[in-house]
């Protein structure tokens, strides 16, 4: 069984590898800018992390702590996890083959491919990929580096946390998207319930919200537009715990409601966040989350891998 996680591994962590990565800024916006007035918002912008995604965080962690092989490393991903992986490897000068499958977006595949990764579109989900993945790791020797469940992985992106509550120490609660459950891992065993932790998903891809009714994780469907980022077909076996004895609860959104979302972060703010990066968001704009009176709210935009602004035109 893996170690439990708390603070000083994910400070350490944070010093190993803040040569590495960016301290992604905040944004206090007036509530009545994005549609929920009387509040204050505060929102954290990791879409601007290296590799615009928050992974880079977990991705720079399992290279810089874990014994590297010659052949190097393989992962498995939608999109972001790739793109990540790649990124810290091109940096690091590392091999690394990234399998993800064909509902991968154009934009991360064009990100993959940017920073010199050996790239194997695979499937249909991201299960496939992860599938041929391991595969190759057991012909080539190759390091598995997953995109959730692994404890460097949640380590890394604990780093998170920790960034945010020196920035906004007065935060009541935080809305954070989850997909395998490794951001959300990661945030819930840095803060260990002194902030309100609040899961978010799609409603086409519940993994989290079914492993709770469960009590435990289980398979849930994979839909949704962001399908590339949000829908394994269940979360971690080490988040999980965690997330049971930290995470709140978790609401579901529309694809509809993530839609608005992104549109109403590129109106008001113009900030131009993918599906999985605006779910959160959607939380808080559709009403599945409402908050308090005065409640200080803090929303983590983990991602803007996307091509939905074509500057062509």
């Amino acid at each position: 069984m893996a170690a439990p996680i708390d603070r000083s591994d994910i400070q350490r962590v944070h010093d190993l590898i803040a040569p590495y990565v960016r301290r992604t800024p905040i944004i206090d916006v007036d509530g009545a800018d994005v549609g929920a007035p009387g509040l204050r918002v505060t929102l954290k912008l990791e879409l601007l992390q290296r590799s615009g995604v928050f992974k880079t965080r977990g991705a720079f962690t399992n290279l810089l702590t874990r014994d590297i092989p010659k052949v190097g490393v393989v992962a498995a991903s939608g999109g972001n996890h790739g793109a990540a992986v790649a990124f810290a490897a091109m940096t690091l000068k590392i091999p690394a083959r990234i399998f993800v499958p064909t509902v991968a977006s154009p934009a991360k595949i064009a990100h993959i491919r940017s920073y010199g990764a050996d790239l194997v579109v695979v499937g249909d989900r991201y299960a496939d990929a992860l599938a041929a993945s391991e595969e190759w790791a057991a012909e080539s020797g190759a390091l598995r580096i997953h995109a959730f469940d692994q404890r460097e992985t949640l380590l890394g992106q604990g780093t998170l946390g920790l960034e945010l509550e020196s920035q906004a120490p007065d935060l009541d609660t935080l809305l954070v998207a989850v997909g395998g459950g490794g951001l959300i891992g990661g945030i819930a065993s840095w803060f260990a319930g002194r902030v309100r932790i609040v899961g978010v998903e799609p409603d086409g891809a519940p993994t989290l919200f079914e492993a709770f009714k469960a009590g435990c994780p289980v398979d849930a469907p994979a839909g949704s537009i962001a399908a590339d980022s949000l829908a394994p077909k269940r979360v971690g076996e080490l988040m999980f715990p965690i997330a049971r004895a930290h995470v709140e609860r978790v609401v579901l959104v529309t694809d509809d409601a993530i839609r608005r979302a992104q549109q109403t972060l590129w109106d008001a703010l113009r900030i131009v966040a993918e599906p999985g990066g605006s779910a959160a968001f959607a939380a808080l704009q559709s009403g599945a989350y409402v908050p308090a009176a005065g409640e200080r709210i803090g929303i983590v935009i983990c991602g803007g891998n996307t091509t939905a602004v074509d500057f062509e035109r």
